[in-house]
């Protein structure tokens, strides 16, 4: 019987080729999404992955939604924390909204999807979790001290959590991409694109979604089994480690 792999946010982006790569290794794929469902039933239409719609910040709704999946597809086997989202803004204009939103989608929702499906992994001696951080977690970032606080909060956690699964056979992970091609980066202006931010980047290039995709994938697989705890870092040697 093939894996069960639950991706959050995993009908667009990064995520939707995640979620496609999976796929293309035998898992039977789960991804969830927050709020468009026209793109994510053409997700569906076309890949032919399940999608399942819920907020990761709301911890009942991860619990319900997780056990919705689990009734379709079987227990879950892999989890990608890759849901995210941006309120940008210098800190002393920032409101307490723009960071408790950050905060509880970006740190609180890999709690929120972690924790109901922790115990079932112990149960079984099996499990992968793997969150999507990101560089700005890793560095800073000017205007996102949320984003920045959350993502780096997503690594701790990692390290943490992979020290009380390792004796149930259960690794936890943590992959922290650069700048990505993804839709998010179409809308930064061509100048602002080849003048600011290709500079910093020594491969000159932009990051591809399925480069991040093939990263999940070996983390997910049984080769991968003596590596846990660790940050893949994958940003084209922008911020080395």
């Amino acid at each position: 019987m093939s894996r069960v792999a639950l991706v959050t946010g995993g009908s667009r982006g990064i995520g939707a080729a995640i979620s496609q790569k999976l796929a293309s290794e035998g898992y039977k794929v789960a991804a969830t999404f927050a709020g468009n469902e026209e793109k994510a039933a053409a997700f569906t239409a076309e890949t032919g992955i399940k999608t399942y719609k819920w907020d990761v910040a709301d911890y009942e709704a991860c619990a319900a939604g997780i056990a919705q999946v689990e009734a379709d597809l079987g227990s879950v086997d892999v989890l990608v924390n890759n849901a995210g989202i941006t309120r940008d803004a210098p800190f002393h204009k920032m409101s307490p909204q723009q960071w408790s939103d950050v905060m509880n989608t970006n740190l609180s929702g890999v709690f929120n999807m972690t924790h109901p499906l922790w115990p079932g992994m112990r149960e079984r001696k099996f499990g992968r979790v793997i969150t999507i951080s990101s560089i700005n977690g890793q560095k800073g970032q000017f205007a996102q001290a949320n984003y920045a606080a959350a993502k780096a909060g997503d690594i701790g956690f990692t390290k943490a959590l992979a020290q009380e699964g390792a004796r149930a056979g259960i690794t936890v992970n943590v992959i922290c991409p650069g700048y990505i091609n993804t839709e998010m980066m179409s809308t930064i202006p061509e100048k602002v694109m080849d003048e600011v931010i290709l500079p910093q980047i020594p491969v000159g290039r932009l990051g591809e979604p399925e480069e991040i995709a093939r990263c999940v994938a070996f983390l997910a697989s049984d080769e991968a089994a003596f590596i846990t705890g660790s940050t893949i870092t994958a940003n084209g040697g922008q911020y080395m480690t």
